[in-house]
């Protein structure tokens, strides 16, 4: 017959391996909204940029839904899922949502690459373009220091903005805000161009160094 000190230390032992089977279970729950948080916002990427913002605001909406923290790395950039949702209601025109989808990105990822630029878009398009161009020219400013990081410290830097096209668009705007003589209409079309190439950057430098890997495949094939 087991003592009260035995019991007691096999009722112990029982509950430790419920608390691990317990934590297992959380820690592959969340890895799988993650994945499908994931998938969604993947999705939805695609369908903004070739202009579908309708469809892309449903994936992005759903992405909220499983995971509202989830976050995007475009290379070393960071895009949180709900500065998606608020670019994605920003390109549709519902310029309200957007600003609610992005303030609660600024919440939740406050090192988001891409937010302060769609927040202070949405809030000039919806009137406040005091408001609006500070934060256009923090974004576009973080964007600027974030391509100056990958120009010095990444190992993809040669990928990364070749001829600097980008960075010297996004000079180039700063530079007007600085002027204060600006036509707002076309610092919007060139910051929204700005936030498209930027977006679009990650995959070509992706395609790219899977050329450079297959043009290296066969030199080694031929070198044989």
């Amino acid at each position: 017959m087991k003592t009260l000190s035995q019991r007691w230390q096999t009722k112990k032992s029982k509950i430790n391996v419920f608390s691990v089977l317990m934590f297992n279970c959380a820690l592959f729950v969340s890895g799988c909204a993650s994945f499908e948080a994931g998938g969604n916002v993947q999705r939805g990427r695609y369908a903004l940029m070739r202009g579908d913002a309708k469809l892309a605001v449903n994936y992005f909406q759903r992405a909220t839904e499983v995971d509202a923290n989830y976050a995007m790395y475009l290379g070393p950039l960071k895009e949180g899922v709900w500065t998606y949702l608020g670019r994605a209601h920003y390109a549709n025109g519902d310029f309200k949502s957007a600003l609610k989808a992005l303030e609660q990105g600024r919440k939740s990822h406050p090192d988001d690459a891409f937010e302060p630029l769609y927040y202070g878009l949405a809030l000039a398009k919806n009137g406040d373009r005091q408001r609006g161009g500070k934060e256009i020219y923090a974004g576009l400013t973080r964007m600027h220091e974030s391509l100056d990081h990958i120009s010095r410290y990444s190992s993809d830097r040669v990928y990364w903005d070749p001829g600097d096209k980008i960075s010297s668009q996004i000079q180039k705007n700063l530079a007007r805000i600085d002027g204060k003589e600006f036509d707002w209409n076309d610092l919007i079309a060139s910051a929204e161009q700005i936030g498209m190439d930027l977006e679009n950057e990650p995959d070509e430098v992706l395609r790219e160094k899977r050329r450079d890997k297959l043009d290296d495949a066969r030199g080694d094939d031929k070198s044989d």
